[in-house]
């Protein structure tokens, strides 16, 4: 297994923790996986990230739900961090949906989903397709249905790669910690960093996901259904959030003080986001 990109991430945890890691070889996918030493009877979890992530986004959740017993997998989409290298220009949203599904249909279907950003819109558009035993959605893209529409010139715009300048990542890190206090100079650095090791993005799959992707919650109405927002997320606003929990018929917690990235990896706030969803996976016996 390669290296951990920063050693000093793990949080202290309550259990010992072990590291592992599934290829899915005809995929090209890389799983990260961080397991307690004692194998427990609680859902495995999938961690999906956004554009230009990788597993490294999940770090600091991996070491706290291992830590108390939860199985934690991260996967790499294709042409990120350690899976399989490949032209992101032939890479779509579709093609990530089905990365998404074959690390379920490998983990099984009392898999526990939880998605960021992009990721988020993959884990609902994958489990509309397999079974699984829960979602949580952390500040998610939107499905067609919820997002306000994108203008046309707005979607023909999007380059067929892009990088972290597209997203707001390729400025000075002071500026970006300014703009997102709940990150400390230290996440600013980091994300800038790992954003920079493959950083190319499929510009079809933003190009998918800002005409609206269609999504059908009756068909995950059965299923547990945590959303989150932040309120100082500059990507998906707290509103639309709430806005998307509402349609799903999902539970809705907001952090007003925490952006984008610092719902996942703030290393001053991340564990309060952890908290409340240990509180929905014990909540729902998952």
């Amino acid at each position: 297994m390669p290296p951990s990109p920063d050693a000093t991430l793990p949080p202290p945890a309550s259990r010992p923790i072990r590291k592992d890691e599934i290829e899915l070889h005809e995929r090209g996918l890389y799983i990260e996986s961080w397991l307690p030493e004692r194998r427990s009877r609680r859902k495995p979890l999938l961690f999906v990230h956004g554009e230009l992530g990788g597993s490294w986004a999940w770090e600091r959740y991996l070491g706290y739900f291992a830590g108390r017993g939860w199985e934690g997998h991260a996967l790499n989409l294709r042409n990120h961090h350690w899976s399989q290298t490949a032209d992101p220009a032939e890479l779509s949203f579709e093609s990530f949906v089905e990365d998404v599904g074959a690390a379920i249909e490998r983990l099984g279907p009392s898999v526990v989903v939880v998605g960021h950003g992009m990721g988020g819109l993959l884990a609902l558009k994958a489990a509309e397709r397999r079974p699984v035993s829960g979602l949580v959605l952390v500040a998610p893209e939107l499905p067609g249905d919820v997002r306000e529409p994108t203008e046309p010139h707005a979607i023909r715009e999007v380059p067929e790669l892009f990088g972290p300048s597209l997203l707001g990542w390729a400025t000075l890190p002071e500026k970006l910690q300014r703009d997102r206090p709940d990150l400390t100079l230290a996440d600013v650095l980091r994300v800038q960093h790992l954003m920079g090791q493959k950083p190319h993005e499929s510009g079809r799959a933003r190009r998918t996901m800002l005409r609206g992707v269609k999504v059908d919650p009756a068909k995950l109405a059965e299923v547990p259904k945590l959303v989150i927002g932040g309120g100082i997320d500059r990507v998906v606003s707290l509103a639309a959030t709430e806005r998307l929990a509402t349609w799903l018929g999902a539970e809705f917690e907001p952090f007003g003080a925490h952006s984008h990235y610092g719902l996942i990896l703030g290393e001053e706030g991340y564990t309060q986001v952890a908290d409340a969803i240990r509180g929905f996976l014990e909540a729902h016996r998952l």
